[in-house]
Formats: C-alpha cells, sequence, structure tokens
C-alpha cells in the first residue's frame, strides 16, 4: 500500500485539550475508569443512533465510538458487519454520519470517535473529511486499515480531533513504541486476535500487555473486542484506563431496532456494563 498524506496534526500535543482529553482527566481525579460504547451511525437509521447516543450517555458511557457504515468491514465480526450493511441499506453515508453527529451536538457534549475504514475517507477526500468531521463536533478517529507507517511523512493534525491508535496482542515491543509515539487521545489495545465479537473469557495476558504499552506512553489505554459482561468490564478495567464494548451493543439494538423505545432499551442493557467498568 503506498504511503498516504493525510491533513498535518501534532502528535501527542499538550495544546488545547479536546473533549476526550477533559473526559480522562476528570475520571483520572475521580479514581475511575472510562466506559466506551461502540454502535453503527445509521443503524437502523440516523434518527434512532441520535436518540441511542443520548440515552448512553444517560446511562454512564463516558466516550461514544461511532462506526462509520462499510461494505467490506474487514476487522469485524458478523454483528458489526449487519449492522453496518443494515445502515448502508437504509441509505447511510459518511456525510450523513457528520450530520448526525451535528444533531447529537445540539444535545450533548459526550465525546465522540469515530470508527472507520480509510475508504470512505477517501471518497470525500483526507483534507475535505477531516475539516467537516471536526465542525461537526468528531473528537477523535480511529482508522482500522491506516497503520501509522501508512501515514505518510506529512502526517500533521487533524486539527483538534485525537488521532487513536490500534495495537494488538501480536505487536511486538519495538513496534509499541512507534505507534504510541504517533497517537494522542487514547491508546485502543484490541485484547485478542481476530475480528470483534463477544468472547467467553478475558485473554490472560491482558495485563502484561497493557503494562507492556504504558511503559512507551502516558496516554491513557483502553481495551476492546470482546468485553461483553459486566463480570469482564469489571476485570478490564482493573488492568486498563477503560473499556469498549461493541458487538454486545450492537446485538441489542439489532434485536429492539424495530421498537420505538429501543434507545431505552439497549441503555438498560448498558447501564450494569458502565457501573461495572467504573468500579475497575
Amino acid at each position: 500500500m503506498a504511503a498516504v498524506a493525510l491533513p498535518a496534526y501534532t502528535v501527542n500535543s499538550p495544546m488545547e485539550s479536546n473533549r476526550i482529553d477533559r473526559t480522562f482527566k476528570v475520571l483520572r481525579a475521580r479514581g475511575a475508569k472510562a466506559f466506551i460504547a461502540y454502535i453503527c451511525a445509521g443503524d437502523p437509521n440516523f434518527e434512532a443512533t441520535r436518540r441511542l447516543a443520548l440515552s448512553l450517555e444517560k446511562a454512564g458511557v463516558d466516550i461514544l465510538e461511532l462506526g462509520v457504515p462499510f461494505s467490506d468491514p474487514l476487522a469485524d465480526g458478523i454483528v458489526n458487519q449487519l449492522a453496518a450493511q443494515r445502515a448502508l441499506e437504509a441509505g447511510a453515508t459518511p456525510a450523513g454520519v457528520l450530520e448526525c453527529v451535528q444533531q447529537i451536538r445540539r444535545d450533548s457534549q459526550i465525546p465522540i470517535v469515530l470508527y472507520t475504514y480509510v475508504n470512505p475517507l477517501m471518497v470525500l477526500g483526507f483534507e475535505a473529511f477531516h475539516r467537516d468531521a471536526e465542525a461537526a463536533g468528531v473528537d477523535g478517529l480511529l482508522i482500522l486499515d491506516l497503520p501509522p507507517d501508512e501515514d505518510g511523512p506529512d502526517l500533521e493534525a487533524v486539527g483538534g480531533m485525537r488521532r487513536i491508535r490500534l495495537i494488538a496482542p501480536t505487536t511486538p515491543d519495538e513496534r509499541i513504541a512507534r505507534i504510541t509515539g504517533r497517537a494522542d487521545g487514547f491508546i485502543y489495545y484490541v485484547s485478542r486476535e481476530g475480528v470483534t465479537g463477544e468472547q467467553e473469557n478475558v485473554a490472560s495476558s491482558l495485563g502484561e500487555r497493557v503494562e507492556a504499552i504504558r511503559r512507551t506512553t502516558v496516554l491513557p489505554v483502553v481495551v476492546g473486542f470482546g468485553v461483553s459482561n459486566p463480570a469482564q468490564a469489571r476485570q478490564v478495567a482493573s488492568l486498563a484506563d477503560g473499556v469498549v464494548v461493541g458487538s454486545a451493543i450492537v446485538k441489542r439494538v439489532a434485536q429492539f431496532g424495530a421498537k420505538p423505545e429501543m434507545p431505552e432499551l439497549v441503555a438498560d442493557f448498558v447501564r450494569p456494563l458502565a457501573a461495572a467498568a467504573k468500579e475497575g
């Protein structure tokens, strides 16, 4: 893959903080951990996403990951794949996702991270996407299939948005330092190999891997991929700075999507997860 030149941003910038930075600062002062929820924007439609975002915040979600629907989500398991398919079939587009963020911003200041693949950004153009995303109220970008090596030499700031980086269980220690050096906001540790999806157990190597990452950065380290119940959320939070839950939530969106009260029903599922994570 050829190097992709992205708009400039300053990695690990200590300057003006955004909502992500402020949230982790407040949580650390309280001795609490972050609970991050993933949902696919536009599933089942953008109005439902807006309402769900507000309900999730009330249920204890600290940071919201909004998936940008894509036809070939290679890092996602079947639950998230189907969510993207439903959103696309309902007419979701990257521009529509940004408009949805604007609608959420009318009622909420919850930090929002866009979880996306590189192709949707290429369609709109990197500079235009970054400009429009920041204007809409996006706080961070997690581009799943664009590793730091492919960012190109001209990578500088995405304005005030944070560039979230992924680290896998198989990432060598020397590469961890290179990845964290090109990150800000927080580090997302993928707790297991493979795609997203609910798992029965937390990886036994989790604590060791989180510590290896912490030796290279002062950024918060959050853990996702496979966390699906309060016990797992509590266990992961005891070892990391935050917990990400996605597939288990998206599964409930699919289950309750046709009901007008879907946001409240999903929030009822999320509430004990968020509480458990904060206990960690």
